[in-house]
C-alpha cells in the first residue's frame, strides 16, 4: 500500500492511558502488591450473583429495550433521591459502564472546536475522548489542594465561551469531593458561562466525610446536568459494565441515539443483577465502605510521616506527594516496582498537575496493604 495514513489524525494525538502502559510492566507479576487498578477487592454480593444466575437458569439472555429495563430505570429514579434529585425513569439511559456514558455524553454534546474544561489532575479518558469528539480542551490545574472553585472556572474561561465542564467527585486521583456550599459556587460559574456539567458521580456512595449530594440537584443545573453513575465500585460489579446517564430531555435523546446505534443496550444479566443491587445491595455497601474507610485511615495515618498527603474524603485513592524525594513521579513508580514490589500509578498520569505525586489504590486487602505501606517507608526512608 501506499504511504497515506490509515489512522484517524487525531488518535495519532493521544497518548496511550499513563495507567495501562506503566501495569504492562507488571503483568503476570505474582510478587507484586498492586496498588494500582481502581478495582475493588470484594467480589460482587452473593445476593447479585445468585439473582443473575437465576436468570440464566430461566433462558433470560435477550435484548432489552435500548434505553434499559425499565425495572431497573425506576429503581435508579428511587435510588438517586438519596442524593437530592429525582429524575424521571424516562431520563435515564443504562449503559454498559459509566466509561459508554461518558463517551455517548460528550459526542451527543460536541460540535467540533468546542471547548471543554477539564480539571486536573483528572481521570484519563477525559480529556482523550473529548479530543476525539473534536472538543478543544482546556485543562484547569486545581493545584495546591486539588478543589475546583468558581475562581477557577471564572478565570479559565475569560476570553472563550466554554461548552461543557467535566465535574468527577469524590474524584479519581484525588479522593477531594464537594459539599453543597462548594458544590453551590461551582454551580454558580457554570451558570454564570452558561454551561452543561458532565457530573461523574460513580464513586457517590463511597464518600466518607459529609453525605454526597448531586449538583444536579441544585437551583437551575437540573436542566444543564448530565449525570454518570453506575454499579461498579459501590457493588463491585466492575466486569458487569451496567453504568447509567441521567439527562435533560433533548440530551438524553441524543444519547438514546447513540447508544441504539453503538451499543444497542446494556447486558440483560447485569441489568438484572443492578436492580438486585439497588433493592437489597445496602447492607455489603456499607459493610464494603465501612472496610474502605478502615484502610483510609490507616494508610493516611502510616503515610504522612514519610510523604505530604492530604486525606481523601471519598472513592479508594490517596495522593501523596513525593516531591520532597526529588525524584518525578514516573521515577519513584518505576523504581518502588523494581525495588519493593509495590505498584501504584505516577501522579503525571492524571494530566500536568499530577507530577509529583502518586496514585495508591487502598482497594487490597489489610494484609497486602500493610506490607505495601512498610515497603513504601522503607523505600523513602533509602532515598
Amino acid at each position: 500500500m501506499n504511504e497515506k495514513i490509515r489512522i484517524n489524525r487525531k488518535l495519532l494525538e493521544i497518548k496511550p492511558s499513563g495507567i495501562r502502559k506503566f501495569f504492562d510492566l507488571i503483568i503476570g507479576r505474582e510478587d507484586i502488591i498492586s496498588l494500582g487498578v481502581g478495582e475493588p477487592d470484594f467480589p460482587t454480593p452473593w445476593r447479585i450473583r445468585e439473582e443473575m444466575i437465576y436468570s440464566l437458569e430461566k433462558g433470560i439472555t435477550s435484548y432489552t429495550s435500548n434505553n434499559g429495563l425499565e425495572e431497573l430505570r425506576e429503581e435508579i429514579s428511587r435510588y438517586y433521591s438519596k442524593f437530592g434529585f429525582t429524575p424521571d425513569p424516562s431520563n435515564i439511559v443504562v449503559t454498559s459502564g459509566v466509561s459508554e456514558g461518558f463517551d455517548i455524553s460528550l459526542r451527543a454534546l460536541i460540535n467540533p472546536e468546542d471547548v471543554v474544561l477539564v480539571p486536573e489532575p483528572t481521570y484519563v479518558s477525559y480529556s482523550p475522548l473529548s479530543v476525539l469528539c473534536g472538543a478543544r480542551v482546556i485543562t484547569i490545574s486545581t493545584s495546591p489542594d486539588f478543589r475546583l472553585t468558581y475562581e477557577h472556572i471564572i478565570e479559565n474561561s475569560r476570553l472563550i465561551e466554554p461548552k461543557v465542564l467535566i465535574l468527577n467527585y469524590p474524584a479519581n486521583p484525588t479522593g477531594v469531593s464537594y459539599d453543597r456550599k462548594e458544590l453551590e459556587e461551582i454551580a454558580d460559574a457554570v451558570i454564570e458561562k452558561d454551561m452543561i456539567v458532565i457530573s461523574d458521580e460513580i464513586y457517590s456512595e463511597l464518600s466518607y466525610n459529609f453525605s454526597h449530594k448531586s449538583i444536579a440537584g441544585l437551583n437551575g443545573m437540573e436542566d444543564r446536568t448530565v449525570v454518570l453513575n453506575g454499579f461498579s465500585k459501590s457493588f463491585a460489579m466492575t466486569g458487569l459494565r451496567v453504568g447509567y446517564v441521567i439527562a435533560p430531555d433533548d440530551i438524553v435523546d441524543a444519547i438514546l441515539k447513540i447508544h441504539q446505534y453503538s451499543m444497542l443496550c446494556a447486558p440483560v444479566t447485569s441489568q438484572i443483577g443492578a436492580i438486585e443491587a439497588l433493592r437489597n445491595g445496602e447492607d455489603e455497601l456499607e459493610e464494603m465502605k465501612t472496610e474502605y474507610l478502615r484502610r483510609r485511615n490507616f494508610f493516611v495515618r502510616k503515610i504522612k510521616d514519610y510523604l505530604e498527603i492530604k486525606e481523601p474524603e471519598g472513592a479508594f485513592y490517596a495522593f501523596p506527594s513525593i516531591k520532597e524525594t526529588g525524584l518525578s513521579s514516573e521515577e519513584f513508580a518505576e523504581k518502588l516496582l523494581l525495588e519493593k514490589n509495590v505498584a501504584v500509578v505516577p501522579g503525571n498520569a492524571f494530566g500536568e498537575s499530577g507530577e509529583g505525586f502518586i496514585r495508591c489504590a487502598y482497594a487490597v486487602s489489610m494484609d497486602k496493604l500493610r506490607l505495601a505501606v512498610d515497603n513504601i517507608i522503607e523505600f523513602v526512608n533509602s532515598l
